[in-house]
């Protein structure tokens, strides 16, 4: 399998997913309050938003790859 068709596959595997989860959440712990010996800390859920139009433009770009691919527009070393 050619280089650029596995990039043109990955770019629609990732849009998808894009698309699906619309972006990811993690944890972090946050100090707040630290007087000698005592200390608290709170665990923080964070979102990062993934934009929908980025997971069409890599669907669109990946169809667009391996389509050309196949039909011998686009040469891999």
């Amino acid at each position: 399998m050619k280089t650029a068709t596995l990039i043109g596959l990955l770019l629609i595997v990732l849009g998808i997913a894009a698309l699906a989860y619309q972006g990811f959440s993690y944890k972090s712990e946050e100090k707040i309050l630290d007087l000698g010996s005592i200390e608290a800390t709170a665990e923080t859920t964070k979102t990062i938003p993934i934009p929908p139009i980025l997971g069409v433009v890599a669907v669109i770009g990946g169809v667009a790859i391996v389509f050309a691919t196949a039909r011998g527009g686009i040469k891999a070393a």
